[in-house]
């Protein structure tokens, strides 16, 4: 969420070199005699620049000093923390790894997760999380951080193992709150979820609630309903990460393609690696015949998300389209490999096989087809008796292959 990961990212988490530290880290007699004490001017000066706000004449004195002191592990973090404050992320990671080459510190590796997770890099964020969840199991910014990655990798089920225990004790920090509760919407848990929405909801109407309780909305297929509660989140939060998304998605599902992509482009201006409004947009776009426009979102969805059967099955849909049956046969054929069950895969390659006058083939997918389409609607039945769950009521996930 945009205020917890602000605040984990404006906090610091190394401290600045005083005199008397940096006395105990340099060699024997470095600071004595006139030009000994440059290295540790430059440094109090480089440290004074950072308070100050200062950050590229600190990084330039930081850097400075490492030039003749590279092994000083305080400083080479200082240096990191002064790159991502300037915005320079990608040096400050590498100086992050650098320190933390020098001496695997929890706390250097929580400013490097900071790092990534503000290059729009929640994986990467993610991947040293979890490391220093080992080392700081209690650190509840660590936590809160590594859960907000987790939702915008689409991991629900991970979000809500992390954030379960904790929320009965931090229920005054809505921020848990609603993250738990966004991860039990998606994952269609609505029932748990509403509870926590309307714990939201005593505290007054909010974007973040008005986000759920569209979340909810859509996915029971109440899309005019969904519509007007994402809508307001929008109008009361703006900024609001998703908002944009869901609220495009919805008007997808209304059959508002132009209000829409209006949406999920807003959504991608506040952060270009939003996966799934880079993968409704570019079948937006396909839909629409812009197949040069619609193949980069969705090339840019596969990059946020590798191996993902819903992006992969409609880039293979694009080069269908295009007629490009080659390469749409590859692309299936390798679907299908990998993913036996996937129904909207088979199809789309049995009608690629007969395009190509393939009829064999063709009428084995044909055949697996119908076996397929038999086994979901005896689920579907079997969904519907007493005592068999929520029947039409509950909740269906996002689905991973839009059409």
């Amino acid at each position: 969420m945009e205020s917890d990961s602000g605040a984990c990212a404006s906090v610091y988490l190394i401290g600045h070199l005083t005199c008397m530290v940096l006395a105990t880290m340099l060699p024997a007699g470095l600071l004595s005699g006139q030009a000994a004490q440059a290295p540790e001017a430059v440094l109090q000066e480089a440290e004074a620049l950072h308070r100050a706000g200062k950050l590229d004449q600190a990084i330039e004195d930081y850097r400075l000093f490492l030039a003749q002191h590279p092994e000083v592990v305080q400083v080479r973090s200082d240096l990191g923390a002064a790159l991502a404050g300037a915005g320079r992320y990608e040096e400050a990671i590498t100086e992050y790894k650098r320190a933390l080459k020098l001496q695997s510190l929890p706390q250097i590796r929580l400013n490097l997760a900071l790092a990534y997770y503000k290059a729009n890099q929640p994986a990467l964020a993610a991947k040293e999380l979890e490391q220093v969840r080992v080392k700081m199991p209690d650190d509840l910014r660590a936590a809160m951080l590594l859960a907000d990655c987790y939702l915008r990798l689409g991991e629900n089920k991970k979000v809500i193992q992390l954030l379960d225990p904790l929320e009965p004790s931090q229920g005054d920090k809505l921020a848990i709150t609603y993250m738990l509760g966004n991860a039990l919407v998606r994952d269609g848990q609505v029932a748990r979820g509403q509870v926590l929405i309307d714990k939201i909801l005593r505290n007054g109407d909010s974007a973040e609630a008005r986000l759920l309780m569209g979340i909810t909305k859509l996915m029971m297929n109440d899309v005019p309903g969904a519509i007007v509660d994402l809508q307001k989140a929008v109008e009361l939060n703006p900024t609001l990460p998703s908002a944009h998304a869901y609220y495009g998605r919805a008007l997808r599902n209304a059959a508002k393609p132009e209000e829409a992509e209006k949406a999920l482009r807003a959504e991608l201006g506040l952060n270009p690696n939003d996966f799934d409004s880079n993968l409704y947009l570019g079948v937006t776009l396909k839909e629409e015949q812009k197949y040069d426009e619609a193949l980069g979102f969705l090339q840019h969805a596969l990059e946020v998300r590798p191996g993902d059967l819903g992006v992969l099955f409609q880039i293979a849909s694009l080069h269908l389209a295009e007629r490009n049956f080659d390469l749409a046969q590859q692309e299936l054929e390798a679907l299908v490999k990998a993913a036996p069950n996937f129904l909207e895969a088979h199809v789309a390659l049995a009608t690629l096989y007969y395009r190509v006058k393939q009829k064999v083939d063709g009428d084995r997918e044909q055949a697996i087809v119908a076996k397929l389409t038999a086994e979901q609607q005896a689920r579907e039945a079997a969904a519907q008796l007493p005592g068999k769950g929520e029947g039409s009521n509950k909740a269906q996930p996002p689905m991973q292959s839009p059409n």
